[in-house]
């Protein structure tokens, strides 16, 4: 079974940026994404990325994350600028190891995840 593990999380000040990583044990040949979820809130979808490299983000996020993958290294990462207190969670990677899935934010259509790494945005 492949592995998914995230790295990158911190505390963070209000407008300042994180990068988070997620390395694979194995290629991933179908869809990838990063999920977070807030205490007492369901977990939602931040980005995806299919293998053909398109990209799905949530409103919430458009204009200030971006997501890409490094296929060499079977890793995927969120560039995260202009983060908000509302950013603060626990951030999952998740993969679709051989399917491109066709709603790429939904829960339901990864089976792979990470541990998560912990994103906090405050003064």
């Amino acid at each position: 079974q492949v592995q998914l593990v995230e790295s990158g999380g911190g505390l963070v000040q209000p407008g300042g940026s994180l990068r988070l990583s997620c390395a694979a044990s194995e290629y991933i040949y179908g869809s990838m994404g990063w999920f977070r979820q807030a205490p007492g809130k369901e977990r939602e979808g931040v980005a995806a990325i299919d293998s053909d490299g398109s990209t799905s983000y949530a409103d919430s996020v458009k204009g200030r994350f971006t997501i890409s993958k490094e296929y060499a290294k079977n890793s995927l990462y969120l560039q995260m600028n202009n983060l908000k207190a509302e950013d603060t969670a626990m951030y999952y990677c998740a993969a679709r190891r051989f399917r491109r899935v066709s709603r790429p934010l939904e829960i339901y259509e990864y089976i792979r995840w990470g541990q998560g790494t912990q994103v906090t945005v405050s003064s």
